[in-house]
């Protein structure tokens, strides 16, 4: 079992603005503003610009997980910021990383499609729907998961390697989650 540290997470499932080239770069959004999820949160609009500032301050960076598991780094966001539309990321797996060979072969095969975010909630609110609005949240972590919470975004997966070379690795990567399934 993963500790939590006291973290939440939202999810969100990767949409046409996500792709994943290359096999291992990952670009778009993990949260968007003021759209509803599945456990009625809404994320508004500034929520991780203090976050943010005080993770460069201090020469930090949001990790990449898998599925919130703080003991499988898998990868790197070389950039994190908030625009218009919310939580920009982008990075690349490391296929380096067993975790990071099996992400992107599940990704490829649309296995995996979603990105959740692991924060605190710093400041929240209710509006008069009786919707949680999120204020300000420090960010911990943008994670691969296989169940996201906010429907609106999908994974666009797509790379420029070798086929072969993806498909030996995604029967790889089923293989492995197939033996922790039954195992684990």
């Amino acid at each position: 079992m993963t500790p939590d540290y006291g973290l939440e997470t939202k999810f969100a499932r990767l949409g046409e603005a996500v792709e994943v080239t290359d096999g291992t770069r990952i670009e778009g959004y993990a949260s968007y503003f003021g759209a509803c999820d599945q456990g009625g949160d809404i994320v508004q609009s500034g929520a991780y610009g203090a976050s943010l500032q005080a993770l460069s301050a201090e020469g930090r960076s949001v990790k990449m997980l898998w599925q919130h598991d703080p003991a499988q780094p898998i990868g790197i966001w070389d950039e994190v910021h908030e625009d218009e539309k919310g939580l920009y990321v982008k990075g690349r797996l490391l296929l380096d990383v067993a975790k990071g060979r099996e992400a992107a072969a599940l990704i490829e095969a649309g296995a995996i499609d979603g990105l959740s975010i692991g924060y605190r909630t710093q400041k929240a609110s209710k509006n008069d729907k009786g919707q949680r609005l999120l204020n300000e949240l420090e960010l911990w972590e943008v994670s691969l998961v296989t169940f996201p919470m906010l429907p609106t975004a999908r994974v666009g997966a797509k790379s420029d390697e070798a086929e072969a070379y993806l498909f030996r690795d995604m029967a790889r990567a089923l293989e492995m989650a197939r033996a922790q399934l039954t195992t684990g």
